[in-house]
């Protein structure tokens, strides 16, 4: 199998958070956006692995949240 790697993907990944989640830190995840995924992660504890998700998936993990959250 071989597997080839877009400009987009050798690049680093540049991580944002919320303007919501304050300097104290708390319950908090980093995003970062790639051309095929969208990746996101513990604010926390940024050296951790995190999880990159499709399109389809983000929308509803973020319906999710606001439903739950609201």
């Amino acid at each position: 199998m071989n597997f080839e790697k877009t400009a987009d993907e050798l690049t680093p990944l540049v991580w944002f958070k919320s303007s919501y989640s304050g300097a104290q830190g708390g319950e908090c995840v980093e995003v970062a956006i790639r051309s095929r995924a969208i990746h996101v992660r513990d604010s926390k504890d940024t050296a951790r692995a995190g999880l990159a998700m499709g399109e389809d998936a983000w929308k509803g993990f973020i319906r999710f949240a606001a439903k739950r959250y609201s």
